[in-house]
């Protein structure tokens, strides 16, 4: 890596202006290590640019001096794809406008640095829904959730990131301004080049405006926590839900007792809904264009599904207050986790069909080889991702544990080929990743590496991440 001169430094600072940098140590230390805690770095310079233009010049002088970058959005990877080790660190925090929502087109054009939540709320002030939904949305930006293709709770009913972007401004490694932004559906003028960014974690570019989907909001949303005795009756129930419901459901998640009683002792303020104990429980979500009839057709497909011994119990929420309760089960597992001590952790995906036979013999295998270990494996069954992690049955577990049981993950991998899934559903390739990338799709990254030689000759956007 290029060590940064002084006169770079100089010359980034004059082209941002006394707003648009910081060298102070205090004010960098939150964006030099991960969300997990997994990666501490460093940089010499936090740049903070205001517009799409300042992060257009800003990214010209490094290009002309050959310096790595590091672009940021709310530092939420989880798999080390925005930490710096010693690049020039450019947040996108302050690009952060809504540029425009066009309701009649079902669009909002929006910058990188606008956080997630705020999104959700700016479309339903329009009376539209932007669907991305996910566990750090109150902190997670638009820009980097685009360049990990974030999935989220939803991709059943609305798909991932990818799915929901129409168009794409971006700054090139070069400096210069793609601008891409449109509201087209159609647009068959050749190479989708918005599709190389999205997913690309920095690698060729830093995304700075997107123009996304919006759709109708659901006149109501109708929310049941069920109890089940298996994987594999989840699965054969999110069938007969989708088929009852005429494909009414926007999320459907698995996860197991352990995975509860982690919360319940860790969480406060959470509670079983259900009486008595299952094996597994399912958090079922559908949302309908008309309140008539909504009830009543959750109730009907859990009638069903009870006639058929798929679940053993059920609990609807009945206001927003329940429905919070029950999403909270679900989304304060990774929380719970944490407070239990380290895991390894895995984010695969494996066809929808396959999961129960996956997540069975994964885990029989790997808590046979690793006794002092057990597998709480939860997620998006509507969509195949799981979050299949193994932790210390004792409290308390750190590194040691981790370097013990590391070869775990080579059984969890060689699985997920064999079952046809991948290595990362959601969560990206960042520096986590990279050999095991590199090992499982070797012709894959030499075509990666083909592309981000001939937009990225120099190799400075985040040279770290995804290809190493």
């Amino acid at each position: 890596m290029t060590e940064i001169s002084a006169d770079t430094i100089d010359r980034l600072k004059s082209a941002l202006g006394p707003k648009g940098w910081s060298q102070d140590a205090h004010e960098i230390e939150p964006h030099v290590k991960d969300w997990r805690g997994r990666y501490q770095g460093h940089s010499p310079i936090l740049l903070k640019p205001g517009s799409t233009q300042e992060v257009a010049a800003a990214v010209k002088i490094c290009a002309e001096a050959g310096i790595a970058i590091t672009p940021q959005g709310g530092n939420t990877s989880l798999c080390g794809a925005s930490t710096p080790q010693g690049e020039v660190l450019i947040s996108l925090k302050r690009v952060n406008q809504v540029r425009e929502i066009d309701a009649a087109n079902d669009s909002m054009t929006v910058e990188a640095g606008c956080i997630l939540e705020t999104l959700q709320n700016t479309a339903a002030e329009a009376n539209r829904l932007f669907p991305l939904s996910l566990g750090s949305q109150g902190s997670a930006m638009i820009g980097g959730l685009i360049s990990t293709n974030a999935g989220g709770v939803h991709v059943l009913r609305y798909g991932m990131t990818r799915d929901l972007v129409l168009g794409l401004e971006a700054v090139l490694p070069n400096g210069e301004i793609w601008s891409g932004l449109t509201g087209l559906r159609k647009d068959n003028t050749g190479y989708d080049l918005k599709q190389l960014l999205i997913g690309a974690e920095g690698t060729l570019g830093i995304i700075t405006a997107a123009t996304l989907k919006l759709f109708p909001r659901p006149a109501r949303l109708e929310l049941a926590f069920c109890g089940l005795s298996s994987a594999d009756d989840a699965v054969q129930f999110l069938s007969l839900a989708k088929q009852a419901s005429g494909g009414a459901v926007t999320a459907f998640e698995i996860m197991p007792r352990n995975a509860l009683d982690l919360v319940l002792e860790h969480v406060p303020g959470t509670r079983n809904p259900l009486e008595g104990r299952h094996d597994w429980y399912v958090v079922c979500e559908m949302s309908f264009a008309r309140e008539d009839g909504a009830r009543d057709t959750l109730e009907a497909a859990l009638g069903e599904a009870f006639e058929q011994g798929l679940i053993a119990d059920a609990a609807i929420a009945e206001n927003d207050s329940q429905q919070h309760d029950f999403w909270r089960l679900r989304e304060t597992i990774a929380e719970a986790e944490r407070a239990h001590g380290k895991a390894l952790k895995h984010d695969i995906s494996i066809p929808v069909s396959k999961m129960p036979a996956f997540m069975n013999r994964a885990t029989e295998t790997v808590e046979r080889d690793y006794p002092q270990a057990e597998v709480i494996a939860f997620g998006h069954v509507g969509d195949g991702n799981v979050h299949f992690n193994i932790m210390a049955r004792e409290t308390g577990a750190g590194d040691e544990f981790l370097a013990g049981i590391k070869p775990a993950s080579d059984i969890v991998y060689d699985l997920v080929d064999q079952y046809g899934g991948s290595i990362s559903a959601e969560h990206g390739i960042g520096i986590l990743k990279r050999e095991e990338l590199a090992r499982r799709k070797p012709i894959d990254v030499t075509v990666m590496r083909a592309i981000k030689q001939a937009l990225d000759p120099h190799g400075i956007m985040n040279p770290r991440v995804l290809l190493g």
